[in-house]
């Protein structure tokens, strides 16, 4: 219950636990009418007289009605409880700090704001004027928060997602593209709603498919319904795939632009695990992000998010803030989470421990025989390489020069044909 309230949560634990009590008392009698029934489909074999049968008759049809009845109440049940339970939010990490946003811990701060001695300009601004983004013609083609890039804005996309892929490949990910589209009930089961008036989701008319809002959804469904060996962990995926959010209820001087849009380009780094890996992979995961933030010249904080700012399958989040002159004001650029088994639950996915040498009792000369292990839930993990949109908002900001200029970090240069500075056409 405290674990709801710190985080803000509408789900009721104490209605999941009767529900849960409900449905197994339900069970039990479904199981009993079926064992019933099937007694009095064994009883009616063999030669009977004509009133033991008619008995066994009408018996058998009571039991059917009353199967159905049960059955019927069963599923009911049963919809109800997963629709409850799936509220319920990940417990907590006991080190994360509880409260809202404002509670957030600061773990690293790397570089400080750059001074200018010219009047800054946003990345809109210089966008518009460096002719690479274009809201105006998407305004009129797909409606307001898409946008055109264009000129060296796209091949800044196309430069970091490169950049982003060949960093996280050369820490061990499996580089995959990813589908853009995926069956409502694998969502749900990587712990996003989408379905409500705030749902995030964009979901196909007449068709079980949903838009992804993040490659971290294809990614995590991998390995569904799959038993993995210990040896197998940890595996590291890095998917690229586009991004599609309704972002209802965004809006504002800090949505303006690039910032918040209904689609964009994203690496996102994805790990499954034993759980005894996952909380010195999360640390892997923000280092890699810190490592990768830091070379391409940026200021920004890493922050261990509070209990109101988790999403219901973090089990702890590091949040990266870059720092954005053109609006004088840190914006998140990336985030890491450690969803311990919250989505592999849901995802059934498994693995089986080593097998545990124990002497064998018939002392055949102490030898000693392997013994079977039960399988455990995998823990999971997702960190964002690269949200292209926001990491262009952080470069042109930062790098913006008095003419109106942005000059490209070196990091990039290789991956736009040694193109140093983005000029007007």
């Amino acid at each position: 219950m405290q674990n709801c309230k710190n985080r803000h949560s509408n789900a009721n634990p104490a209605k999941v636990v009767n529900l849960y009590d409900e449905f197994c008392e339900a069970q039990q009698q479904v199981d009993s009418v079926r064992a019933d029934r099937n007694s009095n489909a064994k009883a009616m074999k063999g030669k009977l007289d004509p009133d033991k049968r008619k008995s066994l008759i009408q018996q058998g049809k009571d039991l059917k009605d009353s199967l159905a009845s049960l059955e019927a109440k069963l599923e009911a049940l049963e919809d109800s409880l997963q629709r409850e339970g799936q509220l319920l939010p990940n417990l907590a990490h006991p080190s994360v700090p509880i409260g809202d946003e404002e509670a957030a811990a600061v773990v690293a701060v790397v570089g400080s704001p750059r001074e200018f001695d010219f009047k800054v300009r946003d990345h809109l601004q210089l966008g518009q004027e460096l002719d690479c983004i274009d809201f105006d013609t998407a305004a009129e083609v797909s409606g307001s928060k898409f946008v055109y890039l264009k000129r060296a804005a796209a091949l800044l996309e196309l430069a970091l997602v490169n950049y982003a892929m060949q960093k996280v490949v050369s820490r061990g990910f499996v580089p995959m593209m990813t589908p853009d589209l995926v069956k409502e009930s694998v969502l749900e089961k990587c712990g996003f709603q989408p379905r409500g008036t705030a749902t995030q989701v964009y979901s196909v008319q007449d068709s079980p498919l949903c838009l992804t809002g993040t490659a971290e959804i294809p990614l995590g469904a991998v390995y569904m319904d799959q038993i993995l060996s210990e040896d197998q962990l940890p595996i590291k995926m890095a998917g690229f795939g586009h991004c599609f959010r309704t972002e209802a209820g965004a809006g504002g001087s800090a949505s303006r632009g690039l910032y918040r849009v209904h689609q964009f380009s994203k690496v996102e780094m994805f790990v499954v695990c034993t759980p005894q890996q996952s909380e010195a992979l999360l640390e892997d995961l923000a280092d890699i992000e810190k490592n990768m933030f830091t070379e391409l010249g940026l200021h920004f904080k890493i922050l261990d998010m509070p209990t109101g700012d988790l999403g219901a399958p973090a089990h702890r989040k590091y949040d990266v803030e870059a720092w954005m002159p053109g609006v004088q004001r840190y914006g998140e650029i990336s985030s890491a989470s450690n969803c311990t088994d919250y989505q592999s639950r849901r995802l059934n996915i498994r693995y089986r421990p080593k097998a545990v040498d124990i002497p064998d009792s018939a002392g055949s000369n102490g030898k000693q025989k392997a013994k079977k292990v039960p399988t455990e839930f995998v823990h999971t993990l997702n960190a964002t390489a690269c949200a292209v949109p926001r990491m262009i908002v952080a470069i042109f900001e930062n790098f913006q020069q008095a003419d109106g200029t942005v000059i490209i970090p070196e990091a990039l240069r290789p991956y736009m044909g040694n193109m140093s500075v983005i000029t007007a056409p």
